[in-house]
């Protein structure tokens, strides 16, 4: 009887789960609830009060657990079981393995141990990936006896399942162990041991695993080529690189939308942005990654028009598409543009990230734009987006740059965490804006707090010492940076305290300094010179100056007016007049003056020959 019953059970589950041929077309269609075989079945069931039965209600339990949204419906189903059998529990832990709280699966699997079930070769693979994705170990190891203690150590998907499992909690010796002692291996246990060295970030065992792989005559797939091909990228083995590229070829090995993105990558990492050009046109299915990755290598490469265009012809945006162009317009000083992306981002309704928010509170500093920085200030104050150090640091320099140093004081004191960045902002912003005074007191207030100070530190403090006209304390502060911090002075220290003479008119001392320089002082070094020579009529030195600065960079006017002033000043008009005739009939790029004129809030910039021909 009983037999008889379960033989119409299975017969009404399979017209449940059966599909027609050919349909009637429903003019109510629209309206009506989506047809869910699993749902019908389940209420036959409940209605013929057969829901209690293990066996009616393995497939509606199965079903149910295989897919994430319908788990409590699973849960609900399970526990009106009287006497759930093994294939039914399997199918849950195997459901709840999957969700969103795989820990879940563990409890299940003790319960089922509580009523006697010993579980079998599928209950303990479902097991160990719940393991893994709880990065519960010491149960993973708890499930490792039970496999050895009921003889599943032999079984291969097992094994697989407890690579996997130890692999992901980083225990990588077990995985290892586990992997040595099979008797049987397929690709998926080569890739998931490959997968464990990875994700642990060995990737030099990850090379010598591939190798092995090809000994033993194994053939890679896409899985194993995306972290062969990552270990090459990581480690910067160039060499080997262009090896995998001809195996992937040579055993053709499909190039999915993951092996296809690790490759862009790889050729991007290598400035070949033309070979990911051709990678990427083959590649017939793509996500946003592709494209975010295009769009890098393109600006990586100096080619913001192709840049542009991938960007324009991204069939979808995320926050990574809209920073990656708005970091290319302002690594190529295109401070206008990366704002002006950034102002259609936000009317895309695209939240901006910390990365973005730090890119763009830099365009601003270098165009002077505090009239936008604070405004996004202000959104990122009052739209929950995530404030680091790197936001902070931001806005300091934002501010700092823009004059605005009551706001850059306000962010620095409110800061729960400061880095060097962090100090060197603020010290060399207060130095810049005229506050010598505060700028000294707070180095020292760095240095009781422990923190260590750096190179630009050091730029920061002696811009103070110069515009407070502190000669001898510069000195000092130059002196302590090899000596206290072991931090070798930079041309830019140099400059600074080549300045420092010159601004306290000691041209001699300056002069003296930097022939005694351990390198060649640069352009800019010398122009500083030149120019407070001819500020104190020192017109020996500024003749030494002028012929140095013609030599180093003989295309640049603004030299040669430097040095025509310099004789003007002294009422030498012939040598004067000379050295614009140099400028005029060389190959020398002249001066243009500048003016900015805000209006909508756009910067339009004019230069001298624009405001000529507007005046013809």
């Amino acid at each position: 009887m009983y037999n008889k019953q379960n033989h119409k059970l299975m017969k009404l589950a399979r017209r449940f789960f059966t599909t027609s041929k050919t349909a009637i077309p429903d003019p109510f269609s629209e309206f009506r609830i989506p047809h869910d075989p699993t749902r019908e079945l389940h209420g036959h069931l409940i209605r013929t009060n057969q829901h209690r039965n293990p066996k009616a209600m393995s497939q509606v339990i199965k079903s149910y657990a295989l897919s994430q949204p319908s788990m409590k419906k699973a849960r609900s189903a399970f526990f009106a079981i009287d006497h759930p059998t093994l294939p039914i529990f399997n199918h849950m832990i195997r459901g709840l393995s999957q969700s969103g709280s795989p820990v879940d699966a563990l409890v299940l699997f003790d319960k089922m141990r509580e009523l006697g079930f010993r579980g079998d070769n599928l209950t303990f693979i479902f097991v160990s990936k719940a393991c893994a994705r709880a990065s519960d170990v010491s149960c993973g190891k708890r499930v490792h006896v039970d496999v050895l203690k009921l003889g599943f150590g032999s079984y291969l998907y097992v094994c697989n399942a407890l690579i996997h499992m130890y692999g992901f909690c980083g225990g990588l010796g077990f995985a290892r162990r586990v992997f040595d002692e099979m008797s049987e291996r397929d690709l998926v246990s080569w890739n998931s041991l490959i997968c464990a060295y990875s994700q642990c970030a060995k990737y030099e065992e990850v090379l010598g695993l591939f190798d092995a792989m090809k000994v033993e005559n194994v053939t890679a797939d896409s899985v194993t080529m995306v972290k062969v091909v990552l270990a090459c990228n990581y480690l910067g083995r160039w060499d080997l690189v262009d090896s995998m590229v001809e195996y992937i070829e040579d055993n053709c090995v499909e190039i999915d939308m993951y092996l296809g993105n690790t490759l862009i990558d790889m050729h991007v990492r290598r400035g070949s942005f033309a070979s990911a050009r051709d990678l990427f046109d083959t590649m017939i299915k793509r996500n946003v990654v592709s494209w975010n990755m295009m769009i890098m290598g393109a600006a990586k490469s100096g080619d913001l028009v192709a840049a542009k265009k991938l960007f324009d012809e991204m069939p979808e945006r995320d926050v990574v598409s809209w920073t990656s162009m708005i970091h290319a317009y302002a690594q190529a000083n295109l401070h206008d543009d990366a704002i002006r992306l950034f102002q259609k981002m936000m009317v895309a309704k695209v939240k901006p990230d910390q990365i973005t928010v730090a890119t763009v509170l830099s365009a601003c500093a270098h165009l002077g734009r505090l009239d936008v920085g604070k405004s996004l200030h202000d959104y990122v104050s009052s739209n929950g987006v995530k404030s680091d150090i790197y936001v902070e640091n931001a806005l300091i320099d934002m501010y700092c740059k823009c004059g605005s140093v009551e706001n850059a004081w306000k962010v620095f004191d409110e800061m729960k965490e400061r880095d060097s960045v962090s100090w060197t902002s603020v010290i060399s912003g207060l130095a810049v804006n005229g506050d010598s005074e505060l700028a000294l007191e707070l180095f020292s207030r760095m240095l009781r707090e422990g923190t260590k100070p750096v190179h630009g530190t050091f730029v920061g403090i002696l811009m103070a010492c110069v515009h407070s006209g502190l000669v001898d304390k510069g000195v000092e502060f130059f002196c302590s940076m090899e000596k206290d911090y072991g931090l070798v002075p930079e041309i830019r220290h140099y400059g600074c305290m080549v300045d420092l003479f010159c601004r306290a008119g000691n041209l001699h001392r300056a002069y003296e300094f930097m022939k005694n320089m351990p390198m060649f002082p640069d352009i800019v070094v010398w122009r500083k010179f030149l120019s407070a020579c001819n500020l104190h009529g020192n017109l020996v030195l500024a003749k030494i100056a002028s012929d140095k600065l013609i030599e180093l960079d003989p295309t640049n006017g603004g030299n040669y007016v430097l040095s025509s002033n310099s004789y003007a000043s002294a009422e030498r008009w012939d040598e004067a007049m000379k050295m614009r005739e140099l400028m005029d009939n060389g190959d020398v790029k002249k001066p243009l003056g500048w003016s900015c004129i805000e209006t909508n809030q756009e910067i339009s910039r004019l230069s001298e020959n624009m405001v000529s021909f507007r005046e013809e």
